[in-house]
């Protein structure tokens, strides 16, 4: 009999984890096929943005906006912690207990003050690395979940890697400077992304101030949120600072005007809350999302057999563009099943496509309504439209 090390049989536990996170957290916002490269759609952009690395995205859509140097390797700082939280909520209870240890206490800067032995939630903890940006309580998160923070960082890996984070390397939960710590704007902005679909994490980034409760003893803490953004513009609502020399001034925030919330992503910027504002204002007044269909709506028929077989969308169609260019899409069907029978049900068929132009915005499969087993004569062959 073949025996796993304790660390072996966590780690595949952990990556099971990762991968049905990945299944079932996400029902908002579905993969569309064959998805852009993080092109920006926007042409003309805003200009006076300070920040070294910038990205502007839609959060329903995933669309790029806006986008400077969004692939670039940067220091990411305390926005490290938006994985560290993703992780705390997936991998463990919120009203776990946690007993800090003489390590998680020793870390230094920005930390929300904690000594050997005393007890928290895994929640406060959170709430603590995320709105006061504590160091100490990313490594107390890290411990009780993974048993070292080492061990921790490989999970932050493999989940950034799984998300599409490809130029993503972590070496610790809060952000610290290490050489072989990395990030990009792009990939902040989809793990930011991510983040907001889980109801805790952005309940918890949205809040200007709030208190953490200590178990042993018990006391509680007022802490501040370090995203003055919240303060300064009336629309936002998260995410996360990010300071270090080697970083420079870093934000990853959120925004929600009428229903559509935007996510932004500064690097190394000197006016970082004025470019996340600049940014965010300039994508709700000059960009909009367009839904071109709803989840199973009723597209066409399966074409050149006899008897009707209608296809219905899969997820719905959304499209982040210039307002100027709603009036210019184009809709198409791209069929991949061969006329052949028999057609099941719910089979997929194709793609229902939308285009700007020589350029494909986005698909989402289309699946047959209802299936025919029995044979079936062809119909002359007619080009779709």
């Amino acid at each position: 009999m073949i025996r796993l090390r304790w660390t072996q049989a966590w780690d595949c536990v952990i990556l099971c984890v990762i991968v049905l996170s990945l299944l079932l957290v996400n029902p908002v916002y579905g993969a569309p096929v064959n998805k852009l490269e993080n092109k920006p759609l926007v042409a003309k952009s805003p200009s006076g943005v300070t920040a070294d690395a910038a990205v502007l995205m839609d959060v329903a859509t995933g669309d790029i906006l806006f986008s400077k140097q969004a692939h670039k390797r940067r220091p990411p700082a305390s926005t490290t912690k938006i994985m560290t939280a993703i992780l705390g909520f997936e991998l463990g209870r919120p009203d776990e207990v946690v007993t800090v240890s003489e390590k998680a206490a020793a870390v230094g800067e920005s930390t929300i003050f904690l000594d050997p032995g005393e007890k928290i939630t895994l929640y406060e903890l959170i709430t603590g690395a995320l709105v006061r940006s504590g160091n100490d309580a990313c490594v107390a998160i890290a411990e009780h979940i993974a048993g070292s923070e080492e061990q921790f960082v490989k999970f932050m890996n493999r989940k950034a890697l799984a998300l599409g984070a490809q130029d993503t390397n972590f070496v610790n939960t809060n952000g610290l400077p290490r050489k072989e710590h990395y990030s990009t704007a792009y990939d902040l902005a989809v793990m930011a992304r991510y983040g907001l679909q889980i109801p805790q994490f952005q309940s918890i980034t949205r809040q200007k101030e709030t208190e953490i409760h200590f178990i042993e003893p018990d006391v509680f803490m007022d802490v501040r949120n370090t995203n003055k953004l919240l303060w300064n513009y009336p629309y936002a609502d998260g995410i996360k600072t990010g300071t270090t020399t080697a970083a420079g001034k870093c934000l990853v925030a959120s925004a929600t005007k009428e229903g559509r919330q935007l996510l932004v992503v500064v690097l190394n910027a000197p006016d970082r809350f004025g470019d996340a504002k600049k940014l965010l204002e300039w994508g709700f007044q000059t960009t909009e999302t367009v839904r071109l269909a709803d989840v199973g709506q009723v597209i066409g028929e399966f074409p050149h057999i006899t008897k009707p077989v209608q296809v219905l969308t899969t997820d719905p169609l959304d499209v982040s563009i210039p307002k100027a260019d709603r009036e210019k899409l184009l809709t198409r069907i791209e069929w991949e099943k061969a006329t052949n029978l028999p057609i099941r049900a719910g089979e997929r068929v194709g793609r229902f496509e939308v285009w700007l132009g020589e350029k494909r915005l986005n698909s989402v499969h289309l699946i047959s309504e209802n299936e025919i087993a029995e044979k079936s004569f062809l119909k002359t062959i007619i080009p779709y439209h």
